[in-house]
């Protein structure tokens, strides 16, 4: 029974600089033939697709926390959406805070992707948007509402303000919905990410292990951040990279000597 390699993206299998080393490819690459291998990512798919040109992929991707699971081909496998009426309702509350968000949506049946944001923007928005100003997606609106299938909802701003946003958002739509508060380590703030209550990275192995038919069993997984704990529950085992955050090492069966800059899931995997 082959085994199984799946890996987040930031911080994890990308250099800081978002590039792969050769290395990295030459040995990711070379398990292609006896392990099945995956990622799993907050990324959409078409920014996933790009990072990972010249890379082996060959069962589904978990995408956008695990609201999507897509092939590399664009087959969709699974969603977990949203829908316009909350998303609306997410958007209307958050503006009483000052502070609204960037909105991830499907366009359409062949994966495009729109990234939604408002003409109100904070420093750190904007900071991250330089990052995407060649992409066609972006759609800025002066009256921010979402779309009909909406894969997140992703604040960012001060730890302090996407605490107390969390904790109202919580009251409001209990466990209806998924939260995720971290560091966002290429910008200096924090971020809140709302999601389908099902779209999560451990869900997300679950319909790919579905899908392919595989044992969970023989399932390795790299990560670096809280959206990866689920993952890490699932795995034998669980590994962290060196600059993982220190929380998350504490749950991690392996913590390499390695980080993401010097190609730690590549170290790993030449080695087994």
């Amino acid at each position: 029974m082959k085994n199984i390699y799946i890996t987040d993206l930031d911080h994890t299998f990308l250099r800081t600089d978002l590039s792969l080393s050769a290395f990295t490819k030459e040995i990711w690459n070379a398990k292609a033939d006896t392990a099945l291998l995956s990622v799993a990512t907050a990324r959409t798919y078409k920014k996933t697709a790009e990072f990972l040109k010249g890379i082996h992929v060959n069962i589904p991707m978990i995408l956008l926390d695990g609201a999507l699971i897509a092939t590399m081909d664009k087959k969709i496998i699974d969603t977990k959406f949203i829908t316009k009426e909350v998303a609306d309702v997410i958007i209307e509350e958050g503006g009483k805070f000052g502070i609204y968000p960037f909105v991830l949506a499907l366009a359409d049946q062949n994966l495009n992707e729109a990234f939604l944001y408002s003409s109100v923007l904070n420093e750190h928005q904007k900071s991250v948007l330089t990052r995407y100003s060649q992409d066609d997606n972006l759609q800025e609106c002066q009256n921010l509402r979402a779309m009909r299938d909406n894969f997140k909802i992703v604040y960012m701003g001060e730890e302090q303000l996407l605490r107390t946003l969390e904790k109202h958002l919580k009251q409001m739509f209990g466990e209806t919905l998924k939260f995720i508060l971290a560091p966002e380590a290429y910008v200096g703030c924090w971020f809140l990410t709302v999601l389908h209550k099902n779209a999560d990275k451990s869900h997300g192995i679950l319909s790919v292990s579905e899908y392919g038919n595989f044992e969970l069993s023989n399932l390795t997984v790299f990560g670096d951040n809280f959206n990866d704990l689920g993952m890490f529950e699932l795995a034998n085992p669980a590994v962290a990279v060196a600059n993982a955050q220190e929380e998350v090492k504490k749950f991690a069966d392996i913590v390499l000597p390695h980080t993401n800059d010097e190609d730690g899931v590549a170290q790993y995997l030449e080695g087994v």
